[in-house]
């Protein structure tokens, strides 16, 4: 159970309460033409967001502007123009208030070594406004939550990178903030320690139902844990949409076989489907006409020019005179614009008598975004 002013999270009996009845569907971050600049360099460059209840991912190359942003909302960095709220606050002039209800977890190892964990959050604690008896209360709570409780005790300076990380993360989170946001909490974990962090802050939003808006260069991380996502690139917004949405099946279908491999692609294409070998989608063989796989030599039209042949309706069988293709690991994809398409490859694969390891459509990821921004420089 981990108590708060307003009930007790994580109990049968306590308040769950969601990111949206916390805030009634209000945004928690809201800034128009925010703009930064440290002399001649331009950090943040008429930043337009609007970040709704729930965990939000914070997206950027390092240097693209995200820790200046987060410090700008908390009122430790002014903006050179624009502006910003944050729970309806006004950051240039309520940075105090402002700090008292969000949680702030920053980048950079900033911990007192030769405190104990215990001692750092409870002082975390009372400088957000808790009396001293809730403070050591929520403190050893807050601790449990994040797997340190059998270790509140020893001094800070001995902690593992992850064992800080989560004190950090502690002290956001014991005040019982609205929001928290987040600087790259997965800096310096191992993979272990990467997937914790990632189900700690995944809870906070989903079981406590505090907002959180976190940054990080790596966005498969975000793509796993978030509900939304902010994409800025040299401090411009490049997208924001729901992760859902960033992420909908392609028109590429992936397909794995045991083997004869090469005879299921000669037989896909020759049925007027395009397909590509490997996985990538990128260089030769990119789907971008007939017979254009890094390893296929050319193709050749359906057996009755019809795409079908008699007790063959799909135009399933290999063309005569069709080069070869190699598929050396068994992976290909195919481009499928309806149904029709995933019929066409089961059919293949039953005519063959091959083995189906995988027949599935490839997601589209975070990186895709900036890839298209690259292309299309709004600048």
């Amino acid at each position: 159970m981990w108590p708060t002013r307003h009930g007790t999270r994580g109990s049968t009996g306590g308040r769950r309460r969601s990111p949206i009845t916390r805030v009634r569907g209000v945004s928690v971050v809201v800034t128009s033409a925010l703009t930064k600049r440290f002399g001649p360099v331009t950090a943040l460059d008429s930043l337009d967001v609007d970040v709704r209840p729930g965990v939000t991912g914070l997206v950027g190359a390092n240097g693209a502007g995200k820790s200046t942003l987060i410090k700008i909302l908390l009122g430790l960095l002014p903006a050179t123009s624009g502006r910003a709220e944050v729970l309806g606050l006004d950051v240039a002039s309520s940075g105090e208030q402002i700090r008292r209800a969000v949680g702030y977890m920053p980048e950079h190892d900033c911990l007192p070594p030769d405190v104990t964990a215990t001692e750092f959050v409870v002082h975390m604690a009372r400088m957000s406004g808790l009396p001293t008896s809730a403070a050591r209360e929520r403190t050893a709570d807050t601790l449990r939550h994040v797997g340190l409780y059998e270790e509140r005790y020893r001094p800070v300076g001995g902690y593992s990178t992850g064992m800080k990380q989560r004190v950090k993360l502690a002290q956001a989170l014991v005040h019982d903030p609205r929001l928290v946001f987040l600087d790259e909490p997965t800096n310096g974990l191992d993979p272990a320690g990467r997937e914790d962090m990632l189900g700690l802050v995944r809870r906070i939003g989903t079981d406590f139902g505090i907002s959180v808006l976190v940054t990080s260069h790596l966005l498969g991380e975000l793509e796993r844990i978030c509900d939304h996502v902010v994409v800025v690139d040299g401090g411009r917004l490049l997208r924001a949409t729901s992760t859902a949405a960033a992420t909908t099946a392609s028109q590429v279908l992936t397909v794995e076989v045991t083997d004869r491999a090469d005879e299921l692609v000669r037989m896909l294409r020759g049925a007027g489907l395009t397909v590509r070998s490997g996985g990538n989608g990128h260089g030769p063989g990119n789907g971008h006409g007939p017979g254009n796989g890094p390893t296929a030599s050319g193709d050749a039209p359906p057996a009755d020019g019809n795409g079908a042949a008699d007790g063959d309706p799909h135009g399933l069988r290999t063309p005569a005179g069709t080069l070869t293709a190699r598929v050396p690991d068994g992976r290909f994809e195919v481009e499928v614009t309806d149904d029709a398409a995933h019929d066409v490859v089961r059919d293949a694969v039953t005519h063959l008598g091959v083995g189906l390891i995988r027949m599935q459509r490839r997601r589209h990821h975070l990186a895709e975004i900036f890839q298209d921004g690259a292309h299309a420089d709004p600048r």
